[in-house]
């Protein structure tokens, strides 16, 4: 383990370099973040997910940029490059960025211009000119002029001497460092219609003529212009005032006023344009880039996480409906564990003769199967379905939900599904999709690839690998944090179980149907390849509900055990009385049972445990009803207030639900009476809300919505943002220069690695 690499990641991260060590140590070991933060707050100092999974990430970095280190010195050593002042900068460099501009002038590179002026013989030339002591650049150059060489006229060897001199000040790192700075800080980003382009372009029509701070451009607007470049829609450049950069390489290479400096004035001014600015914008596109992909990706995590933790319905006989038109909704009938006993088909948007026969078929079905809940997809003819059963006047203990169907199609085709329930047709698997995301939303939405949720923003903009290690980590997280019950999950919902994964969950499903449910947690140990590690890891996070040891079923790791029984024998009471009663866990003094190995903290979560034990950290379910009066967009008037249900959260706002088949958009500048710089500090996915329509276009199907109070909306339709102007930093380009500023590009200039 590299000592430096954990001072420098405890300084970014402004941790103790015991608690990085100690996570860094644990990770090695094959533990995974939701253990080391659960079960080992002893070691880490109690660092939670976030900080445990940035350590785990810049390690990862780290090592990346070592790897990358090392192949640049086996490079400069095979090359005949390598000095001892060169390897040790190399070996100090602490970011990639560095490291490639000292190998930039080192690497084996395509034919340049300056390697054919080099092959020609005007080296020489160049280095007296670059002197600048003064000598007249024609007399000396006179003596290049050689036909032989294809070097014509004295402008020729001037030329070539010029290629070289810019190709020096190119590869210079502090000259590369200091413009990257520029562009880091100054950089506009400008994006222009493709002429002819404007029709096919209509909705990036925005960003058409567009100024702004690439420091201060927001995720959205980034990915949304990418996009439209990417399209053939913009052109888009992002670069500092052109006299800002080249004062900073006259500073750097101008040392002289005769003759021969205006050859170094012309060479410095042809390599910013033709080298030093393309690359510069390349480094901030991706710089760019890669913030805008951190922002979006975050959104989208945080959005995927309140959408795994939405309420569950919990154990319920279901009724599950997946709606249709032409070919009829698809209905299934659930148990209470989830598995199908009935599906049908029925049409309630035909003839009088077939609705019905669908209102007897229901009526009839919830009677045969004791049916407790029903859910309704929210996709076409869902608000038309839901409204039709609520006119059955079913019992009034019947619970009519709407769920959102979102990636359900995607289930229903998937090998999963298809391993589940090979003899149904595919519609069919998505009504039980639908009614088993009632019953516990986070079993079944593991069963999908995250991006196929519709939680995202531009998520297939974004790097890909960072997403799915993201939402990876985040799907993770919320199944480890609510816990699995070992005799009823399905091989997707273990496979994401902390130490576990895609085969040893088939072989735990596979001990399961062979041998019964589990009794205990130790009888884990029993099933193939389920190792004393990988039992280390998952233990805690699987739940035997009804188990002879009380503890079975709760968040107490079997390593703990002994203190609780040792509790108990102090107390002179049984496990299940401990449990039950509270003022025997008054009586508890946690210091008698602090070791070396438990402290405080985890002796804290243990007693947590035993006031509920397996307890479920998800919200109490709550019934959702959009206005019956209102079912499609025809049906909206400005100035209405009506219930919705949030589904999704950017940057710019938030997308509601409000029951017509298309989700209106909450703009940031709307979601309340103050100013708002973060959408998710007011609204988060599935949160009930109640907004206010302020217009509809039903031309291009579009809604918006307002939160803000009668106060502060005032009846009045929310004005459009302003065309944005030439930035200040275009307007102001020669005034004040270096003004201090928060860079969000600070840790890309000085810490990232890639």
């Amino acid at each position: 383990m590299n000592d430096a690499h954990i001072t420098a990641i405890a300084t970014q991260l402004q941790l103790e370099a015991a608690q990085v060590k100690a996570t860094a140590l644990l990770l090695e070991d094959g533990a995974t973040v939701p253990f080391i933060a659960r079960y080992r707050k002893e070691a880490t100092g109690s660092l939670d997910e976030v900080n445990i999974t940035a350590i785990r990430d810049r390690l990862q970095q780290l090592a990346e940029l070592d790897q990358r280190r090392q192949a640049i010195l086996k490079s400069l050593q095979e090359h005949g490059h390598l000095t001892d002042a060169l390897r040790q900068n190399v070996l100090n460099a602490q970011s990639m960025t560095i490291l490639e501009d000292l190998y930039l002038p080192y690497r084996p590179k395509r034919k340049t211009r300056a390697m054919i002026a080099r092959s020609r013989g005007l080296e020489p030339l160049a280095r007296t000119l670059f002197e600048q002591s003064g000598s007249q650049p024609e007399q000396i150059a006179a003596d290049y002029v050689d036909s032989q060489k294809e070097i014509e006229t004295i402008e020729d060897a001037l030329a070539g001497a010029r290629d070289i001199m810019a190709e020096w000040i190119n590869e210079d790192s502090q000259a590369r460092s200091r413009l990257r700075q520029l562009f880091f800080s100054n950089a506009v980003i400008h994006s222009r219609v493709v002429s002819g382009r404007e029709s096919e372009g209509a909705k990036y029509r925005d960003y058409f003529d567009w100024q702004e701070p690439a420091v201060s451009a927001p995720s959205h607007r980034i990915l949304a212009m990418r996009r439209a470049e990417k399209e053939d829609i913009l052109n888009l450049s992002m670069l500092p005032p052109e006299e800002a950069a080249l004062e900073i390489l006259e500073k750097l290479f101008i040392t002289g006023e005769g003759p021969d400096s205006r050859q170094v004035q012309i060479a410095l001014e042809q390599s910013y344009k033709r080298l030093l600015s393309r690359s510069m914008e390349t480094e901030i596109r991706l710089a760019t880039k890669q913030r805008a992909d951190t922002e979006a990706i975050k959104v989208f995590s945080d959005n995927l996480r309140q959408l795994l933790l939405a309420p569950p319905l919990g154990a319920r006989r279901v009724m599950g409906i997946d709606p249709g038109y032409r070919t009829g909704c698809k209905l299934v009938c659930l148990n209470r564990q989830g598995g199908i006993e009935h599906h049908d088909t029925i049409f309630l948007h035909a003839s009088q003769n077939q609705r019905r026969q669908a209102a007897d078929k229901i009526r009839e079905l919830v009677q045969r199967f004791e049916i407790e809940a029903i859910a309704v997809g929210n996709g076409t003819a869902g608000r038309q379905t839901e409204a039709f059963i609520r006119k059955l006047a079913l019992a009034d203990a019947i619970q009519v939900v709407s769920v959102n169907e979102s990636g359900a199609s995607i289930y229903s085709a998937s090998s999963a599904a298809r391993e589940e329930f090979p003899d149904l047709d595919l519609t069919v698997r998505g009504a039980i999709s639908i009614a088993r995301r009632l019953i516990d939303p986070l079993s079944e939405l593991v069963k999908i690839d995250p991006k196929s949720i519709g939680v995202g923003q531009y998520q297939h903009d974004v790097d890909q690998t960072a997403l799915k290690q993201s939402l990876d980590d985040m799907v993770i997280s919320c199944v480890n944090a609510v816990g699995v019950d070992v005799n009823s999950a399905s091989v997707q919902l273990l496979s994401y179980v902390s130490g576990l994964g895609p085969r040893l969950a088939k072989n735990i499903v596979a001990y399961r149907e062979q041998n019964g449910p589990f009794v205990s947690r130790t009888q884990l140990q029993q099933v193939p390849r389920l190792g004393p590690r990988a039992y280390e890891q998952c233990a805690g996070f699987l739940r035997i509900p009804n188990a002879e040891n009380p503890l079975d079923a709760s968040a107490v790791h079997p390593e703990s055990y002994p203190i609780v029984s040792a509790i108990a024998a102090d107390l002179g009471c049984t496990l299940t009385d401990l449990i039950r009663d509270q003022t025997l866990r008054d009586k508890i003094d946690v210091h008698r049972y602090v070791t070396r190995q438990v402290g405080i903290p985890t002796l804290n979560d243990i007693l947590a445990e035993l006031a509920r034990p397996g307890r479920d950290p998800r919200q109490e379910f709550e019934i959702f009803r959009f206005a019956d009066d209102v079912e499609k967009i025809s049906d909206l008037e400005p100035g209405m207030k009506l219930p919705g249900i949030v589904t999704n959260v950017t940057a710019f706002g938030a997308f509601v639900d409000i029951g017509v088949h298309q989700d209106g958009l909450v703009h940031i500048s709307q979601l309340a009476d103050r100013f708002v710089k973060n959408p998710a500090d007011v609204v988060k996915v599935r949160q009930k809300v109640t907004v206010t329509v302020m217009d509809v276009d039903l031309e291009r199907n579009r809604i918006a919505l307002s939160m803000k109070s009668a106060r502060g909306t005032s009846g009045k339709k929310s004005e459009p943002a302003p065309r944005t102007k030439k930035p200040a930093a275009v307007r102001r380009k020669s005034e004040k220069k270096n003004t201090p500023f928060h860079n969000p590009f600070a840790e890309l200039l000085n810490n990232k690695v890639k």
